[in-house]
């Protein structure tokens, strides 16, 4: 059956919204602590680039959802809208508070030095949930035919 709506991207589009967005406000803490840490002659941990890209990870799972869903060839357009655009929207929102706890984790981590185990594992439960809703929406994808 061929999908006339396929190629909205709906999943991919705004779960790469939110991933710009996520990697954005980390971005600008990051550059702040460093900062911070600079102006105090302190090291300037290069690890908070793993806060910055964390957010980036969502718009993979958008795009492996929006793969899935031309490959179903759904041809009814709510269907497709309520899919694409729902999963997209709730990865994004995953992928900004990504961001935002990664913000949080990069100036903790310039100030105190230390606790990188535990800013990581928060900011890897929120990617749980992105996770969860794209294979959540792939196993309600119908077949291919």
């Amino acid at each position: 059956m061929q999908s006339y709506y396929g190629d909205l991207n709906l999943s991919m589009i705004l779960a790469a919204l939110g991933s710009a967005w996520g990697a954005g406000v980390a971005g600008m803490s990051a550059i702040g602590a460093w900062k911070k840490a600079y102006s105090l002659n302190k090291a300037a941990p290069f690890i908070l680039v793993a806060f910055v890209g964390a957010p980036l990870s969502q718009t993979i799972y958008g795009m492996i959802l929006r793969n899935a869903i031309k490959a179903a060839a759904i041809p009814d357009l709510a269907t497709n809208l309520l899919i694409g655009g729902f999963a997209g929207l709730a990865m994004g929102f995953s992928a900004l508070w990504q961001g935002k706890n990664s913000a949080k984790a990069c100036d903790a981590l310039t100030e105190t030095g230390q606790g990188f185990g535990n800013y990581i594992m928060v900011i890897g439960i929120i990617e749980t949930v992105a996770l969860f809703i794209m294979v959540f929406c792939l196993t309600a994808l119908p077949k291919a035919a």
